[in-house]
């Protein structure tokens, strides 16, 4: 069963106070493009994360959104240059201007970027496993939801194959009597033009429906077009990335098509054709979301 690239899913998980939530949507591309958007502070994450996704899906434009709540541990470090820097020139400005006063600790505190609060380098092998449970578990259910609009894309494919097959099965029924048609136009044309009736043998009339026959004849279009959807159907019914295949087959019908319309010289041939044709068409936008 081919599966869609449209998807979804969300997990949310908690460990100490850090509350993570992990997005993950895609929607359709020619290969797998794979964004991530998180907090730098989980930037260590990316290439495993990668990985996983990679693993998981084949194409697809796949963006991955981690918000985070709360934060790992933290340490709080005193730039001690900055420090030592403001209070010199406090000192200068109590000198040169003639102030008094004690340089508290309350008025360090509040001189901007004397504190420098860092993200502990310690990550815990537990959250960097939550983090990852996280990704697996959202990246199932947008799998999960992608193979539900795969059930559906499917559905709809095999409806249009059976449509093109049936229109090919009445293209079929139909050249024996634009044979005979041709036959008897050709015959009518010559009786007109001997003034007299013609045999059923006649040389000419035979000649003619046989170059006629011979230009026509799109056996061989016939022979690969059913080849090419049984080939669609069994791809269709096969797991995993299908997309591509499944386009190139579409290609080689089209080109199968339109040779049968270049040798078709019947009104209700061509019909046929461009029923055939606007299917095809309908078909392709549809693979197009097909992984």
């Amino acid at each position: 069963m081919a599966d869609s690239m449209t998807g979804y899913g969300r997990e949310i998980s908690e460990q100490e106070g850090t509350r993570i939530v992990v997005e993950i949507r895609s929607v359709n591309h020619r290969f797998l493009d794979v964004h991530m958007h998180f907090p730098s502070s989980l930037l260590f994450m990316e290439d495993p994360i990668r990985k996983l996704v990679k693993e998981s899906l084949h194409r697809g434009r796949v963006d991955v959104y981690i918000t985070m709540d709360g934060g790992l541990q933290k340490n709080v470090e005193v730039d001690w240059e900055a420090a030592e820097q403001y209070i010199q020139a406090l000192e200068d400005m109590k000198s040169r201007f003639h102030l008094t006063g004690d340089i508290t600790i309350d008025m360090v505190s509040k001189l901007e970027n004397v504190f420098i609060t860092k993200q502990s380098e310690d990550i815990p092998d537990s959250f960097q496993q939550m983090l990852k449970t996280s990704v697996e578990q959202a990246l199932r259910q947008l799998k999960d939801m992608r193979g539900r609009e795969g059930k559906q894309l499917t559905k709809d494919l095999l409806s249009r194959l059976k449509a093109v097959a049936c229109w090919l099965d009445m293209m079929d029924q139909r050249r024996p009597e634009v044979i005979n048609e041709y036959k008897a136009r050709i015959r009518a044309r010559i009786e007109d033009y001997a003034a007299q009736p013609l045999s059923q043998d006649e040389p000419r009339i035979l000649q003619e429906v046989a170059l006629m026959a011979e230009k026509g004849d799109v056996t061989e279009e016939f022979t690969r077009m059913h080849s090419h959807l049984q080939q669609f159907e069994k791809a269709l019914d096969q797991h995993g990335s299908v997309g591509r295949r499944l386009d190139f087959i579409l290609q080689e019908m089209h080109r199968e098509v339109n040779t049968m319309g270049s040798k078709s010289n019947d009104t209700l041939l061509m019909e046929y054709v461009l029923n055939v044709k606007g299917e095809l068409e309908k078909m392709k936008e549809q693979v197009q979301n097909v992984e």
